[in-house]
């Protein structure tokens, strides 16, 4: 007759107070971040209600006069707002659009490269763009874009000053940000592929397997949750379209396009000193980013069976 078996004893969890004993290495090397964090991250915060107040510096934040909703009203009224909101979309969803396809392409065909060479030396040349500072950018758009003497003007053997067409704003700036970032974004995609069991590919080059139906059925599944993550961290910036660029690309003659959220801020908030007005707008920025996050996430949990937040 068989022994009866005991069974198992379950396991007790610790409590946090015995694992911070055991493990205080740990915890202190942790706690660097999480203080630097919450007095560059969290302690600004304070100065949200900046956005709810009548801001005298005289008076300091909680001596200044309580407003409401007063700032987020006018810049709800002001004259230009529809074209600055539906400027500052255009310009984020168009850029996702066309620049987030393009660093995955690139890491699909780089991870086909097999002379290691040619491939560390394509990577520093796509790689080498995302180092040029935004102002020394722009600052080759103009010489390029020039209507005399530029390369564009040169090729097409025309004299057009594309700086001063709004039509051709939204294209300059998308354009020149898929130039520079797209090189940099491989590096994500191209170290999720690095880990790829090359058993698979032997397989499938066994089962006859073209390079095509390689990249369909072994890379494309195994950068799906990456390709999500970042869809999901790209989507939460909506609003956050870059001000430097756009600033230093803008003309009198473009501003049907390129007159965004960003810039009303910066004339708004430091050049006028309305700092309440400032704050508010940032304010909306955030909020409008946060729903968005939640709303893609909730979409990739569902139908693409990732979460992330």
């Amino acid at each position: 007759m068989k022994a009866a078996v005991a069974a198992p004893r379950p396991v007790q969890r610790k409590s946090l107070g015995k694992r911070m004993r055991d493990n205080w290495q740990l915890y202190v090397l942790l706690l660097v971040p999480v203080v630097i964090t919450i007095i560059y991250k969290y302690g600004p915060m304070y100065g949200i209600q900046i956005a709810f107040r009548n801001y005298n510096p005289g008076l300091g934040i909680n001596g200044s006069p309580w407003v409401g909703w007063k700032w987020f009203e006018r810049f709800f009224r002001a004259p230009n707002f529809d074209r600055m909101l539906w400027n500052t979309i255009k310009l984020s969803v168009f850029g996702l659009l066309w620049g987030f396809p393009v660093p995955i392409l690139m890491s699909l065909m780089l991870n086909q490269l097999r002379f290691k060479r040619l491939k560390r030396t394509v990577q520093t040349v796509i790689y080498a763009p995302h180092f040029i500072s935004t102002m020394v950018i722009c600052g080759m758009l103009r010489i390029f874009l020039s209507p005399s003497g530029g390369l564009i003007n040169l090729i097409a053997g025309t004299q057009i000053d594309f700086l001063t067409e709004a039509s051709a704003f939204r294209t300059i700036y998308i354009a020149s940000g898929i130039w520079q970032e797209a090189g940099w974004g491989t590096i994500i995609y191209l170290a999720t592929l690095s880990s790829i069991d090359p058993a698979l590919y032997e397989a499938a080059s066994i089962d006859g397997a073209s390079v095509f139906q390689r990249i369909l059925h072994i890379d494309i599944p195994c950068l799906l949750p990456m390709i999500i993550l970042q869809l999901i961290m790209s989507a939460s910036g909506i609003m956050n379209v870059g001000f430097e660029k756009a600033y230093l690309l803008q003309t009198d003659l473009n501003k049907a396009t390129s007159d965004i959220i960003a810039i009303y801020v910066y004339e708004q908030g430091i050049v006028s000193a309305r700092y309440e007005l400032g704050t508010a707008v940032g304010l909306f920025n955030t909020a409008i980013n946060i729903v968005l996050l939640l709303i893609v996430n909730r979409v990739a949990k569902k139908y693409g069976e990732v979460n992330f937040v």
